[in-house]
């Protein structure tokens, strides 16, 4: 018994009967309603068709007050079930307490729905409201209709089925014979019968002819009317008898014949229901009421508190509940709930007139309507997320995948809640369009932010996944801006990049690159949507983790962009200048704990006794921590001078890629020596002829209504014909930062690179940068072949393009090469290895020695492929480097001397 009271009360078992009842409702009222309006449009009408017309809206009005009385008496019947059957069973573990701390609110609405009764009763929700609403929008459309039918109706029951009774049943009756007279006489409208003369319009008794037709008038009777015609059918059937046996109609003992009396009793309850059809809006309003799924007064008084959490408000436990779920085909009703809280508002006031419930009301909506803007908004920025991130995956990837359909994004309607502009809330219109505007602005300002501090949080590596991120908000901002209107991208980026001064030219990346923090914690929308997108992206990060290449340069040049590169190699300059200062002290210490002389390495006790030899002469235990210094420093400027090599690898490609975009329309190709070329000796270029002659065209008709502004786009084409132009000689950032550095090591030439005082090669006394470098070198090989030593690790090849550049430009390379303390070694066990050879004896002699000699090996080698790039880049012979204007503008191939002076013509910071 109890299953079959569970299965009656339950929407959950009722609700796909609601779902097809609502369906065939909508769609036969919508048809109605557009027969209306096609009857409105034409004049002069068949009558019958206006009347069936008519006549079959009256019938859809009626059956959607049925289908909402019905409907909302489901919900009453579940609220009823559920009160009395509280939840017993285990309470979920969201609950932060047993289930006697729970209050009795909490068991009978709280935790005694599940989710798929949540969801049948938002749906009902939804169908109550959105007949409702569709009825009520067309209330002063139908009201004629419904007012004529009811006037048909009364007429022909008191004109013709009353006169029909008086000529045949009640004809000897004189009272009851009165009583129908009075009730013709209350009700009739003479004036719209057509088939009385016009002598007998005032006399209408007598004999009537049957069936007489009507004018189709909009003159609905009175409730007065009404309740009299009711009270005298009711006088009439009753006798005056209050207690008549078998009910008012019932025919026992009744002398009014049966037809009669069904005829009667069918037009006493149409009498009923005429009366909720006049008031139309309040009876929509009345059917469609559903306040009394908030209050909770004899809970509150029960539980002696004065409210409970909003978790057991029912209505925002159905909102929750969609946005929970994030059903698709709820989603768009998950507005709906919130009008139980206008329900509720208006029978606080208009019914109860108890404004501390309203204040109630007014508090929990204010609060409910922030967590949904705030979840709604978390969702849609979720979805467009994944949507990004989705799209953006390699498609070979995802053809390589057995179970790719998980990266899939399932779609969602958003569509139908950015177009709400007014929703109304306790007679509040609230644009909720701009809330979610302004929610969307500040979610991507905060996505990019974290991007941020996570970028600073690592190393330069990740530059090529924060590209990438940032490549996935982008895209997911611009699927978003197709129906929200929010700032553009570049607007938020420059902003939280703080670069929106017009002579700002640094950026927070620029400025930061190198800085380390500790990674803060985001939710995983703020990465790629999903943890399946996330997986899938930080795949294509690791294959980029761990080194620093072509593919991380091509990214910094593209998140910085053509305004804050600049200001980057401007500060890296600055730095190589800054570290070459800080060298020249700890240098001299250096060159100070030499001994005053050092000679050739001597042969005849091999590899061990030159080792011997070196470690005799290079007595710097006591600088070990000035040596430490100095390795770093030549570490740091190796690592800016690298760095710079591959800018201008990546910098030489963009160049190339933007010169085939804009050669030909500019009237440009590129010569035998790397010099750019105009086709037209003295012309204008092609996209300024094109302009001029499509101008000359337009402006020849003399239909042209502005010839103004056609002139004005051929001045702009010649200006960016110029600008174009003047940025195609960019030059090369790696001579520019050699040439930079050259000049910052001419104030120390004379200390680092001393003339000889005979004019000859100084062996034995020379204490220039290249012995310095010689000797750290040598250490620093031995350190790093240590099983136990990270110290290349930290250190790296950074080292040799530092000290082989310094040597370079102070032009000790063949000094370097003749006297360095690693390549004398390494002769000397070529020459040892060949006697042993010739000897026939072990070749192994200089075991022990073998992983520093290929250690020396490769350092060798890495110099010698350093010094061919320096002469290839910067000859020193006739240096060339690209200078940048204090303006910013490029000079190409810029030629000067290797003097002190030259230092003094570069652009210097601050300046």
């Amino acid at each position: 018994m109890l299953l079959f009271y569970q299965r009656h009360y339950l929407i959950i078992n009722h609700i796909g009967t609601i779902r097809a009842e609502h369906d065939d409702f909508t769609i036969r009222f919508a048809s109605s309603l557009n027969q209306l309006l096609l009857l409105k449009s034409i004049d002069g009408a068949d009558v019958d068709w206006c009347k069936e017309v008519k006549g079959n809206m009256y019938d859809m009005v009626v059956e959607g007050f049925q289908l909402l009385s019905r409907w909302t008496a489901r919900i009453w019947e579940q609220c009823a079930w559920k009160f009395s059957r509280p939840c017993k069973e285990a309470i979920p573990s969201e609950s932060n307490g047993s289930a006697e701390s729970l209050f009795d609110y909490e068991k009978v609405v709280r935790y005694n729905y599940n989710a798929e009764e949540r969801k049948a009763l938002v749906e009902l929700v939804s169908y109550i409201k959105s007949v409702g609403s569709l009825m009520h929008r067309c209330d002063t459309l139908v009201v004629d209709a419904l007012w004529e039918t009811i006037h048909a109706e009364v007429q022909d029951f008191v004109q013709n089925t009353l006169a029909t009774m008086l000529r045949t049943t009640f004809r000897k009756k004189k009272d009851q014979s009165r009583i129908l007279s009075d009730m013709r006489t209350l009700s009739a409208d003479w004036m719209a019968n057509t088939s009385k003369p016009e002598s007998d319009l005032q006399s209408h008794g007598g004999d009537e002819s049957k069936g007489n037709f009507f004018y189709p008038r909009p003159v609905a009777p009175t409730a007065t009317q009404v309740h009299c015609l009711q009270f005298l059918i009711y006088e009439v059937v009753s006798g005056g008898n209050h207690r008549k046996p078998g009910g008012l109609f019932g025919n026992s003992g009744s002398e009014i014949p049966v037809s009669d009396l069904k005829q009667l009793e069918s037009f006493f309850y149409k009498l009923s229901f005429f009366l909720h059809i006049l008031d139309y809006s309040a009876t929509v309003a009345t059917l469609t009421d559903l306040g009394f799924l908030w209050f909770r007064e004899f809970y509150l008084e029960s539980s002696r508190v004065i409210q409970f959490p909003i978790e057991c408000s029912l209505p925002w436990m159905l909102v929750d509940h969609v946005l929970e779920s994030q059903n698709a085909g709820l989603l768009e009703s998950v507005l709906m709930p919130f009008d139980i809280y206008n329900d509720s508002a208006q029978q606080a006031l208009a019914a109860l007139r108890q404004r501390f419930l309203y204040d109630e009301i007014e508090a929990e909506v204010d609060h409910c309507f922030d967590l949904f803007v705030s979840k709604l908004s978390e969702i849609i920025f979720t979805f467009y997320k994944s949507w990004a991130a989705s799209e953006l995956l390699d498609p070979s990837f995802l053809f390589a995948l057995d179970n790719g359909e998980k990266y899939y994004v399932q779609p969602m309607r958003f569509t139908a809640l950015f177009k709400m502009t007014r929703v109304k809330l306790l007679g509040r219109n609230i644009d909720l369009r701009s809330l979610i505007s302004e929610r969307m602005n500040k979610v991507f300002r905060d996505n990019i932010e974290f991007l941020f501090d996570r970028f600073e949080s690592q190393d330069l590596c990740a530059v090529v996944e924060l590209e990438k991120l940032l490549e996935i908000l982008k895209h997911a901002h611009g699927l978003l801006s197709k129906d929200l209107s929010i700032d553009s991208f570049s607007l938020i980026l420059n902003e939280m990049q703080e670069n929106l001064s017009l002579v700002s030219f640094s950026s927070r990346l620029a400025t930061q690159i190198w800085s380390e923090m500790q990674i803060p914690h985001a939710k995983d929308n703020f990465y790629c949507g999903t943890q399946e997108l996330n997986s899938a992206h930080q795949s294509f990060a690791r294959l980029h983790s761990g080194f620093f290449g072509i593919p991380h340069m091509f990214s910094v040049v593209r998140l910085l962009g053509s305004r804050s590169l600049p200001w980057l190699i401007r500060a890296l300059l600055d730095h190589i200048s800054n570290k070459v200062t800080t060298l020249e002290p700890m240098t001299t210490g250096l060159q100070a704990a030499l001994p005053k002389s050092i000679g050739l390495l001597p042969f005849d006790d091999g590899v061990t006794g030159c080792m011997r030899v070196v470690k005799e002469n290079l007595n710097w235990g006591t600088k070990s921590e000035l040596k430490a210094k100095v390795l770093r420093g030549i570490k740091e400027i190796g690592s800016v001078l690298y760095w710079m090599g591959l800018l201008d690898i990546v910098l030489r490609e963009v160049d190339t890629m933007h010169f085939m975009q804009t050669a030909p329309w500019l009237g440009l190709f590129p010569g035998e020596d790397g010099q750019i070329l105009h086709t037209q000796d003295g012309g204008d270029s092609p996209v300024v002829n094109l302009f001029k002659s499509a101008t000359a065209a337009i402006v020849s008709n003399p239909g042209c209504p502005n010839p103004t502004s056609f002139y004005t786009m051929s001045k702009q084409a010649e200006a960016a014909d110029l600008l174009y132009k003047a940025n195609m000689n960019a030059g090369s950032v790696l001579e520019y930062a050699l040439a930079f550095t050259s000049a910052a090591l001419d104030k120390y030439c004379n200390k680092w690179s001393a003339a000889p005082k005979t004019g000859f090669i100084d062996i034995t006394t020379s204490k220039d940068f290249y012995r310095i470098y010689s000797g750290l070198q040598i250490g620093h090989l031995e350190d790093s072949v240590q099983v136990s030593s990270n110290n290349f690790e930290i250190l790296g090849d950074s080292v040799a393009w530092g000290g082989c550049t310094i040597i370079y430009l102070l032009g000790q390379q063949m000094h370097f090469e003749l006297f360095d303390f690693s390549y004398q070694v390494l002769n000397v066990a070529e020459v040892e290895a060949g006697l042993l050879s010739q000897a026939h004896k072990n070749p192994h002699v200089a075991q022990g020695w073998e992983t520093l000699l290929e250690a020396m090996k490769k350092a060798r080698r890495l110099n010698n492929h350093v010094f061919s790039m320096l002469k290839a880049r910067c000859p020193l012979e006739d240096k060339i480097a690209c200078a940048i204007k204090q303006s910013g503008a490029p000079l190409h191939r810029i030629k000067f001397e290797n003097t002190v002076s030259a230092f003094e013509t570069l652009p210097q910071k601050g300046a």
